[in-house]
């Protein structure tokens, strides 16, 4: 049997001096004074683990911050907890890990740090779109809600609200809300297995293609009005887009320190484009004479296509050279991104262009683990020769197009 031992008066507890090894100075029924060197003392509960009654020991706040009459009464709390079959060091970090979920796990503060975390891996154009959803859509609905007790039903009938009007955003919405949970999940915000079923929330329907004009006959209509655009800024980056085939928000975002004006190229970094690969440009006679003439009335800033005052964004928007199209009265017939749809198909139909250099040219992801890792052709100089055509071409095209409309007006 135990000896038993007698509780000790707090004179002795202070009194107690460091050695060179640690030591514990017992009071009783498992509670303890443990000194260390350093002369720093803790108070500990010597327990055993109801689930396996396996000697443990639950640490109770140091001395004297803690005195020995509230240890005392710690001790004797966490000893009930054994007895009811709980064990306290797994309550208190229980109870930490909740009071953690209430003061880090608003909806608007994970979904913030989520952002941050996928800014690391994402294209500027993949974050951009994720910030809007969220920043638009999904915070000012779910704000403040614990993603904790975050369900299905609350979150279901925004996604359908979105959908309602723009189901392309509800599907993206319903993927971030899918990577936000999992996210608090993985940083103990949330339980394990408690993810969202919100599978065919959003209806199914047809996608079809983004707008873009590929009739030659369309072409010069198309270029003539961007030629005619008021903005000069707006203009000269729906010129870049379509002499290049650029992804609209890598043009729109362009600052100078990436463009060599003189070996006529632009190099993109990695972090700028969607397929995370450094990206050369060979830019046609025509696309330096739009950025010098861009430069003249603007002067070299940081951006090449800098932000009009009423924009938030240091660079012109790449939703203003949508709001352009549409202006010209091309909404539903070219959309920005249709540039690159124009180049691959009439590059290849009326100029013979070779496929794989215009996939180099869209800078498009490669196919399959095995073409990833090997094949990595750029076509460089096949590039510039033939991005000089098209943009000939296109200056063809629209000669031709000035022309029928002269001899319509004799």
């Amino acid at each position: 049997m135990p000896r038993r031992v007698e509780p000790k008066s707090e004179v002795v507890f202070r009194a107690a001096k460091a050695r060179e090894r640690p030591y514990l100075l017992t009071d009783g029924n498992g509670l303890a004074l443990r000194v260390q060197p350093n002369g720093t003392k803790t108070w500990l509960l010597r327990y055993r683990r109801p689930s396996t009654k396996k000697e443990n020991f639950l640490s109770l706040g140091r001395y004297p911050d803690v005195s020995l009459v509230d240890a005392r009464k710690a001790a004797s709390s966490a000893r009930n907890q054994v007895r009811e079959g709980t064990d306290p060091v797994e309550h208190r970090r229980a109870e930490s890990t909740a009071r953690k979920r209430i003061a880090e796990g608003a909806f608007h503060l994970v979904a913030k740090r989520w952002l941050e975390f996928k800014r690391k891996e994402w294209a500027d154009e993949t974050y951009r779109k994720a910030e809007f959803v969220v920043r638009e859509y999904l915070i000012p609905a779910l704000q403040s809600k614990p993603i904790s007790t975050l369900t299905t039903p609350e979150v279901k009938p925004i996604i359908e609200a979105i959908a309602s009007h723009a189901p392309n955003l509800a599907t993206k919405a319903r993927q971030y809300v899918g990577g936000i949970v999992t996210y608090a999940v993985q940083n103990g915000l949330r339980e394990d297995k408690s993810a969202l079923m919100l599978r065919g929330v959003v209806p199914r329907h047809n996608k079809g293609h983004i707008p873009a004009i590929t009739r030659p006959a369309d072409i010069g209509p198309l270029a003539i009005a961007i030629n005619a655009y008021k903005s000069p800024i707006t203009r000269a980056a729906l010129l870049l887009t379509m002499f290049t085939g650029l992804r609209p928000g890598v043009v729109a975002a362009a600052p100078w320190d990436e463009i060599d004006l003189g070996a006529a190229e632009w190099q993109v970094p990695a972090e700028r484009m969607k397929t995370r690969h450094a990206h050369i440009v060979p830019l046609p006679k025509q696309a330096v004479a739009v950025l010098k003439e861009l430069q003249s009335i603007v002067g070299k800033r940081i951006y090449v296509f800098p932000s009009p005052a009423r924009q938030r964004t240091p660079h012109l928007h790449r939703d203003a050279l949508s709001k352009a199209l549409r202006e010209m009265g091309f909404q539903g017939k070219h959309a920005t991104h249709g540039f690159r749809g124009m180049l691959r198909t009439v590059g290849r139909e009326r100029l013979g262009i070779d496929i794989d250099v215009l996939e180099a040219q869209l800078a498009h992801a490669k196919h399959g683990d095995v073409q990833k890792a090997y094949d990595r052709t750029t076509f460089d100089d096949d590039r510039r020769r033939v991005m000089q055509e098209w943009a000939d071409y296109i200056d063809r095209l629209c000669l031709e197009t000035t022309q029928v409309a002269k001899s319509r007006e004799i």
